[in-house]
């Protein structure tokens, strides 16, 4: 047993690299899970993923993007009619008068287009941190910050990469950590490890290709 209560930046950051190799190796394919084929569909579809499954969204978002092609539509609908068209994501409601609100920013400042900063993405309605870090890292090609979703914050634990509990400090954690241009791969890495093997309830750590670098495997 390895014991790594006392170990240094360096090594931490010796002990991720590791870990990115391996999973790497493990997870060639690992991308963001949600379809879309353009930043606004990734934005749309990044919002509804909220408290649902990103399989529920992709068989929302089929019709969804037929109907709605660009910000002016979502600006324009009738909120009882957009509530409809995204009822089985959930919370159906807020998601509907963030999308519009959205679609009524993104025109009047936009110019009808999804920003490619965090600062302006931010100020999106429905926008936080993540949902920014999804569509720059995704949709832009853009390492601004670690996507810290519930596979993320748990795997960050596990593997003694953060103590903390809140997302933003989880990811600040992680970003001192992890070189720049591996951030957004990085999470996807982790999510598809948590979905895959280190899941919540019962981890698989027998089949873990990363269990002699985890101190709770240990």
């Amino acid at each position: 047993m390895v014991d790594r209560s006392k170990e240094t930046l360096e090594e931490k950051k010796a002990r991720v690299q590791k870990i990115i190799e391996r999973l790497r190796q493990v997870y060639p394919e690992a991308k963001c899970a949600l379809n879309f084929s353009d930043p606004l569909e990734l934005l749309v579809a990044t919002i509804l993923s909220a408290q649902c499954t990103d399989e529920r969204v992709n068989q929302v978002t089929v019709e969804l993007f037929q109907k709605y092609r660009s910000a002016e539509d979502y600006a324009r609908v009738e909120l009882a009619e957009l509530e409809e068209d995204i009822r089985p994501t959930g919370f159906f409601r807020n998601k509907a008068r963030s999308l519009k609100a959205l679609g009524q920013m993104l025109v009047t400042e936009h110019g009808g287009k999804v920003p490619d900063t965090m600062e302006a993405l931010v100020k999106l309605p429905g926008v936080g941190r993540k949902t920014a870090n999804v569509v720059l890292g995704n949709a832009y090609c853009k390492n601004e910050g670690i996507v810290v979703d519930t596979h993320v914050k748990r795997l960050a634990s596990r593997l003694g990469l953060s103590d903390n509990s809140n997302p933003d400090k989880i990811e600040q954690d992680l970003m001192r950590l992890v070189p720049q241009e591996q951030w957004t791969l990085f999470g996807h890495l982790l999510i598809w490890h948590g979905r895959y093997v280190c899941q919540a309830r019962k981890p698989k750590c027998g089949d873990c290709v990363i269990q002699d670098l985890c101190p709770s495997a240990e």
